[in-house]
């Protein structure tokens, strides 16, 4: 029986993957399922609850804290997306050229995401304190600035503030894996458009990025995933405040279901979170279907 196992390749490979499934089955399917039917219940924690229907989600979409998170994750997601996505093209390009001790430049640029998230929100709390900021303190003994700023105590520089260093946190991932993704393309293709007159833009523009789409969409899914979802970064540094302005979906579901005891509302807002982590993934599907076009086939 062996033998003809070892045989079998689709029973081998089923084999193979049987660990990974009952992984997947055990800390995604069922906590995703379970998470699911609480949201359509009233459970509390020390108690299961009642079936209750959409009345947990009736009440979050009227509650305006509620909408708050939902418009901070949204704000909070595209702009750090869009800066991580910017700011890591650009130093991808700079290190893919020829400059001395690159090696040393790459793993430098990785240390902002290596290091744990626990311990760079605190850097960065650190870094903000109304009283001990280094960055205000640079700007007083410039002269730009007479008093300090309260970077986390107003509701606008807690949210920019909050960004930055999730923009921080976040190059490093976007720049190391659009830079591997640009050392796949072909020097050849330069040099063809730089004898047909391209200019560096023009180069960029019709050279690079279509042969980088699809890195960028993987990338740039991840990276929304990330994003969205961010909770460490935010829960240590402001824990949601001011006044909810740096709450995000995840810290308020946190929020309501551990800290509040209310297990269905704190589900019922992870729960809504799905179908706009279902949107990034579609964006990445839909994005790789030009690998079609890059390997000389159809562009669909």
């Amino acid at each position: 029986m062996l033998e003809k196992l070892q045989n079998n390749r689709n029973a081998l490979g089923a084999l193979f993957m049987l660990p990974a499934a009952v992984l997947l089955l055990l800390f995604l399917t069922y906590p995703l399922g379970l998470g699911t039917w609480l949201g359509f219940t009233d459970a509390k924690v020390g108690r299961p609850g009642e079936w209750i229907g959409l009345e947990n989600y009736a009440f979050l979409w009227n509650d305006s804290v509620t909408r708050l998170a939902l418009f901070n994750t949204l704000f909070y997601t595209f702009v750090a997306s869009v800066l991580k996505f910017v700011l890591g093209l650009y130093l991808a390009i700079l290190l893919n050229k020829n400059i001395r001790i690159k090696s040393f430049f790459r793993a430098v640029i990785l240390l902002p995401y290596i290091v744990p998230t626990a311990l760079s929100a605190i850097a960065f709390w650190w870094i903000y304190d109304s009283q001990f900021s280094v960055i205000s303190w640079v700007l007083v003994k410039l002269g730009l600035i007479d008093t300090y700023i309260d970077f986390l105590g107003e509701p606008w520089n807690a949210r920019l503030s909050v960004i930055a260093a999730n923009v921080w946190r976040g190059v490093p991932f976007v720049a190391i894996t659009l830079l591997a993704g640009l050392q796949t393309i072909s020097p050849s293709y330069y040099e063809a458009s730089a004898i047909d007159g391209a200019s560096r833009w023009q180069q960029f523009r019709h050279v690079t990025l279509p042969l980088l789409t699809p890195i960028i969409a993987v990338v740039m899914t991840f990276s929304v995933l990330f994003t969205f979802t961010d909770f460490q970064l935010i829960y240590v540094i402001t824990r949601g405040g001011p006044l909810n302005a740096t709450h995000l979906m995840a810290t308020l579901s946190f929020q309501r279901a551990i800290s509040g005891g209310a297990l269905g509302e704190g589900a019922a807002i992870s729960i809504a979170m799905v179908p706009f982590l279902l949107g990034a993934i579609l964006f990445s599907y839909f994005g790789l279907q030009r690998r079609a076009w890059q390997q000389g086939g159809t562009d669909k």
